[in-house]
């Protein structure tokens, strides 16, 4: 039982850090100084991977193209679609404006029929930064980022600023470290500081990741729960072993 955030740090081997979580249902933002979590430093959005699907099949059935093919894609050939076609824009509202400056590309669902995305490439994910595109009234996730940064000890921000790591299939995006990067040195622009965040190529399973390493290590070997424990208290001895 461990905190998502701390174990994507862990997997890119740091224990203090921002973890920027994009994942399937939930982002997060995570604040760790030292391997404990700062809770007033965590945020959330309920902007993820499942619901930038729908908005993608939203988009596209929007489109004046063959609405029955589009209606009738399946929750695996959207997110197939939305993985091998869409991108961050790093200029979401210039891109909008040249209407004609994106490369379309075009996608084959699984029964032979052909898909023409056009701005919808980077339409899909933008609610990751501009949540209000799907109703939602809170802060972009770089807008989340900032404000758990400035809950960081004062000591320790420089070094967590240095350490901002990215995690989460919905960082997979093209494009989304350097926006998630633009939009922070903007963020803490005039403070003396240059942004930087650390992209691993795997990060889809960073958390998983962290778990492995963490669990391996000597120190953590005290903390299993062991099977013959668990049959002798049953599932409520979690809360006493950790």
């Amino acid at each position: 039982v461990a905190n998502t955030g701390f174990l994507s740090l862990c997997a890119h081997g740091r224990v203090t850090g921002l973890a920027v979580e994009a994942g399937a249902a939930l982002s997060h933002v995570t604040s760790v100084c030292g391997g404990r979590t700062l809770r007033k430093g965590s945020r959330c959005l309920g902007v993820a991977g499942e619901q930038l699907s729908r908005h993608l099949h939203w988009l596209l059935l929007e489109s004046p193209r063959e609405p029955s093919v589009l209606q009738a894609l399946t929750k695996a050939a959207l997110t197939r679609l939305k993985e091998h076609c869409c991108y961050v824009s790093l200029d979401y509202e210039g891109d909008l404006r040249e209407g004609g400056s994106h490369r379309p590309a075009r996608f084959q669902t699984p029964d032979g029929h052909w898909i023409t995305l056009g701005k919808e490439r980077f339409c899909c994910p933008e609610p990751l930064f501009q949540p209000e595109l799907l109703h939602h009234s809170c802060p972009g996730l770089h807008q989340l980022a900032g404000q758990s940064l400035k809950t960081v000890p004062d000591h320790a921000r420089r070094h967590v600023l240095g350490n901002i790591v990215l995690s989460g299939g919905s960082s997979m995006f093209p494009g989304f470290p350097e926006r998630m990067c633009l939009e922070l040195n903007l963020l803490f622009q005039g403070a003396g500081v240059h942004v930087e965040v650390l992209a691993n190529p795997k990060r889809g399973t960073a958390a998983w990741a962290g778990g492995s390493m963490a669990a391996s290590l000597t120190s953590f070997q005290h903390t299993w729960m062991t099977k013959g424990e668990y049959q002798e208290h049953g599932a409520e001895y979690v809360h006493t072993k950790f």
